[in-house]
């Protein structure tokens, strides 16, 4: 079917849930209250000559994956997971490469031919055999048959489920392996894209991790700028954008002078109302240590501001819950405003001077490390046919044959 032959029932039909869920007042008043933490919680942005003036350490976790199947049955697949990490503005060396460009550290395994469903499971447990893979289940003190809710057949039942579950499980090693580097010190952060929420490890495990980072004083985010809340709550960040910049931002007591640099920023704890419109089940959204998938308290926040674009402004961010509510073991919800304040107002060093305004740059720069791009196939390609040529087993039609795409004859 063609672009054209597209029904326009089934586009108005977008259009329309598009519409209804962008346009829902949930009532949060732009005015923002103290007393409150389900409305605005307003802040003057950290001061643009004092954001690189901290010792915290600003870790950023990001994973990817990619996949080629040849018209031969010939298959290659890879799954990487990486960080990087920044102080003083500065980003430091993680590894012992010679490569001055590259600083982070990212984890690739050997494993990636496929031709048949062995291959499959020779992925799998390759992946267990990842030093920080290994320390995670040591950590976790199971075996993983009790850490992971699927088995290995399940999890090999096709090529796409196993390097998502790679992928992702090596992510949340990672946030172990970082918070035990000896030079990662109480108060450094530890970024991730999307949330602290998983289906793929069972949730006891989850907090058993969150806990440990409260206690080493870590703090651990996970940032998304995609996510179905920012639908549900694009009437609020337009309203609350328009308050702040035409109304507060004229009064306010800044202490920036520069006319240029008066930013003002707000964060709010993301009401139940709105996590029910956009997670189905309670799996996702519940708030506790139990019955969910996670140890994460979801917020919205605005922590620049970009003329003209203000939904895009707007992030998710997903706290680990014991620096939101630390004696949430003994059930007192009471929230930790003061540190929920301080998380906010230190990520704002990070989101001032970069290509994405209002978003930290860390995880900017981690997807730019760690990312198999759209030319992964022919770079794979480029470096199979060398070791070929250069091996002189087959002549050149057969090498040039092997990866030839049948697609670009029709």
């Amino acid at each position: 079917m063609s672009q054209r032959e597209i029904p326009d029932s089934a586009i108005q039909t977008v259009a329309s849930h598009i519409n209804n869920r962008s346009s829902k007042n949930y009532g949060i008043n732009p005015v923002g209250n103290k007393d409150n933490i389900e409305t605005p919680q307003i802040f003057e942005i950290i001061s643009f000559d004092e954001i690189d003036k901290s010792e915290k350490k600003f870790f950023a976790i990001d994973g990817s994956y990619n996949s080629e199947m040849f018209y031969n049955g010939l298959a290659i697949a890879i799954y990487t997971a990486g960080y990087i990490c920044y102080q003083n503005g500065i980003q430091l060396c993680l590894n012992n490469l010679d490569d001055p460009t590259l600083l982070g550290k990212a984890y690739y395994p050997e494993s990636i031919l496929i031709t048949n469903d062995e291959h499959l499971i020779a992925i799998y447990d390759e992946f267990f055999t990842f030093q920080p893979i290994k320390r995670l289940i040591d950590f976790l003190g199971e075996d993983p048959s009790n850490i992971f809710p699927y088995n290995k057949e399940q999890i090999c039942v096709n090529l796409s489920t196993l390097l998502s579950f790679c992928q992702e499980i090596l992510e949340i090693a990672l946030i172990l392996e970082i918070a035990e580097l000896p030079d990662t010190k109480a108060g450094d952060f530890i970024l991730r894209d999307g949330t602290l929420r998983s289906t793929l490890i069972k949730q006891q495990f989850l907090v058993r991790l969150g806990k440990y980072l409260k206690d080493k004083n870590i703090v651990l985010i996970a940032i998304t700028k995609q996510s179905p809340i920012k639908m549900e709550l694009a009437y609020s960040f337009k309203q609350i954008d328009i308050y702040l910049q035409d109304q507060l931002k004229p009064q306010y007591p800044f202490v920036q002078m520069d006319p240029k640099r008066k930013k003002l920023c707000c964060w709010f704890e993301v009401p139940m109302s709105v996590l029910q419109n956009s997670y189905k089940g309670e799996m996702f959204i519940r708030q506790s240590l139990t019955g969910g998938r996670g140890f994460g308290l979801f917020y919205a926040a605005r922590l620049d501001y970009v003329e003209k674009l203000q939904n895009y402004d707007w992030l998710i961010a997903d706290l680990n819950i014991f620096d939101a509510i630390p004696h949430i073991e003994s059930n007192d919800r009471t929230r930790d405003i003061e540190t929920i304040e301080n998380i906010f107002k230190e990520l704002t060093r990070l989101t001032q001077e970069h290509y994405i305004l209002g978003y930290p740059y860390p995880l900017a720069e981690v997807h730019n490390f760690i990312t198999l791009r759209k030319n992964f196939k022919e770079e794979i390609i480029n470096r199979l046919k060398y070791y070929l040529y250069k091996d002189q087993r087959l002549d050149h039609v057969d090498i040039e044959n092997l990866f030839l795409d049948t697609h670009d004859r029709f």
